[in-house]
């Protein structure tokens, strides 16, 4: 399935086809939707280990809709950021457009916001796979810390685009402390499972 301009629906590509995609010659997909994939798949680890741990936690089953729903709203943005990703690229095409900067500098304002989504998710990821690395299921202890190490990851990447779209854009807002503040929150949670190994 593809998209009006026939780029393809990540979500509905073969895995071997999506990484294809990422090591071709294009720009997109690129670093936010490796990194919103990143926190899916934790978000996908966090969800089984929660699943499997009803026994260890009582709240398992809320445990794992939440991860489910993060899932479900981290996912989709893989494809978005590719899709924002193309409207700076076209921005800066338009070299003789009337107000080249100001469209090229709103394009990447928006491009900032998909990772700054993608960065909030992995740290509510991270947090909940951290709950299950010390609390859930000790059978899926590897499984639960390899979700906060790549929701961590994922969170990490994302604030980094974050920093540069907004630092091409010339501006200095909220989201850039915001994105820093998520970043500490997905570091906090690796360490909290540091000493679980």
């Amino acid at each position: 399935m593809s998209d009006a301009d026939g780029t393809p629906d990540y979500l509905e590509l073969p895995v071997g086809r999506f990484l294809d995609l990422v090591a071709a010659g294009e720009s997109a997909p690129g670093g936010g939707s490796a990194a919103a994939v990143s926190v899916a798949l934790a978000a996908g680890l966090s969800s089984m280990a929660a699943r499997l741990s009803t026994q260890q936690l009582t709240d398992a089953t809320a445990l794992a809709q939440r991860a489910e729903g993060l899932r479900e709203r981290v996912a989709p943005l893989a494809q978005e950021d590719a899709t924002a990703y193309g409207l700076v690229l076209a921005a800066q095409r338009a070299g003789d457009a009337d107000d080249y900067d100001g469209r090229v500098r709103a394009a990447l304002l928006e491009a900032a916001d998909v990772p700054l989504a993608v960065a909030e998710a992995g740290a509510e990821v991270a947090k909940v796979a951290a709950r299950l690395a010390t609390d859930g299921n000790p059978n899926l202890k590897g499984d639960a810390i390899c979700a906060v190490l790549l929701a961590d990851a994922g969170v990490r990447a994302a604030a980094t685009l974050v920093e540069i779209n907004l630092s091409v854009a010339g501006i200095e807002d909220g989201r850039l402390g915001h994105a820093r503040e998520l970043v500490e929150a997905g570091a906090s949670a690796r360490r909290s499972v540091e000493g679980e190994v």
